[in-house]
């Protein structure tokens, strides 16, 4: 396992000097030492292959970068625990997940942010630079606009698509669960879940773990429990038909009483004597930042096992599991869509990497792991040959 550093360890000179002219570059594959070497990278040379190209379609994926390239889309409305800082002030962020993908998951990428929050124009702007592009990774977009972002690109672009504060931490919550039953002895399919968080990442936790094969999950917005006794809409008023089979009403007291399981992906507080009704040996994943909805030194005194999305605490919840190797997974496959199938797998195979090495303190692998994100690319690769 790796140490850990805590923010207060940084100082403010260091960040500001790391992001100093960005953090991306981009470099040529081959040498331009010669005249020679221009007129093949260059003119006259490069007129050939734009002209095979041109005559057939298809050799844009083996002779230019766009078959290999991610281009991390962004319109700044929903960025990590600022909210809507805009375009312009999300660009870090966006170069960062570009810097991620390209150190553990050997892929270029490209941070896109656009200076509009209508679906359309989105869309739009995407559907006409999709010769540029293999793969389409949405980030920091506001729910519940990302939802039907996400699924129109899904029909409108021939490519992988994928929602990372939706699918990334659902994927590796889906992990570290897997893995905290195995160390509490809890059988999978029946554990209690409470979820808190309608929005993004709630609802993609719910979607997957119903996908693996839990029955009961309850999910609250910050009104209580989705039920379908309540007046909800879209997303909500579908969720609540397919989660809550007891059917349960109220707020987080009534959801937790007898639970299993809490995955906090709010920005909500959840009192401390709510922990002490949940289920003996409960597993408690507080995954706010930078302030989990229960603070980790008090979950575990009620808790089997604890997981944050900090870095200064075990059981970091954190999507460099997953998403690099999902979308290595799916571009070496020639997948044009990332199915749930996918997602599980990459679950799966983050899981099993702990291995031997499994205790409640350290249900996930590092992210700074190598064999992450090998891993999960071939388990998604598999999935997509499945399917």
């Amino acid at each position: 396992m790796t140490s850990t550093v805590t923010p207060s360890a940084i100082s403010t000179e260091e960040i500001f000097a790391a992001h100093a002219g960005g953090k991306l570059s981009v470099e040529t594959t081959l040498p331009l030492d010669s005249a020679r070497a221009l007129s093949i990278a260059y003119t006259p040379g490069v007129a050939q292959v734009s002209r095979a190209i041109a005559a057939e379609p298809a050799l844009a994926a083996t002779h230019t970068w766009a078959s290999r390239l991610v281009a991390v889309v962004s319109d700044g409305t929903a960025v990590l625990g600022l909210g809507n800082i805009g375009a312009a002030a999300s660009l870090p962020v966006m170069e960062g997940k570009s810097a991620l993908f390209k150190t553990f998951g050997g892929l270029n990428s490209i941070p896109l942010v656009l200076e509009t929050t209508d679906v359309d124009e989105i869309i739009e702007t995407l559907v006409r630079l999709r010769p540029s592009f293999g793969a389409v990774n949405l980030e920091d977009i506001s729910a519940p606009r990302c939802f039907e972002l996400e699924q129109r690109l899904i029909e409108a672009l021939d490519c992988p698509v994928m929602h990372d504060d939706q699918h990334g931490t659902a994927i590796v919550v889906l992990a570290a669960l897997t893995n905290a039953a195995r160390v509490t002895g809890k059988d999978f399919t029946t554990l209690r879940v409470v979820i808190s968080g309608a929005g993004a990442a709630g609802v993609a936790c719910a979607n997957i773990l119903l996908e693996a094969g839990i029955h009961d999950v309850v999910v609250l917005d910050s009104r209580g429990i989705l039920s379908t006794g309540r007046e909800l809409e879209g997303i909500k008023a579908d969720l609540a038909e397919r989660t809550n089979p007891r059917n349960l009403e109220g707020g987080v007291a009534d959801a937790m009483a007898g639970a299993d399981v809490f995955v906090g992906v709010s920005s909500g507080t959840v009192p401390e004597d709510v922990l002490a009704s949940m289920a003996p040996e409960p597993i408690i994943f507080a995954l706010s930042n930078p302030d989990p909805e229960i603070h980790p030194e008090v979950a575990a005194r009620y808790a089997a096992v604890v997981a944050t999305g900090r870095s200064d605490f075990p059981n970091q919840i954190n999507n460099v599991l997953a998403f690099p190797g999902i979308f290595r997974g799916a571009l070496d496959s020639g997948a044009r869509r990332i199915t749930s199938a996918m997602k599980v797998a990459a679950a799966g195979a983050i899981a099993d990497l702990v291995g031997s090495d499994l205790a409640a303190d350290h249900i996930v692998p590092s992210p700074l792991d190598p064999r992450v994100a090998p891993a999960v690319a071939a388990a998604v690769g598999a999935a997509a040959q499945t399917s």
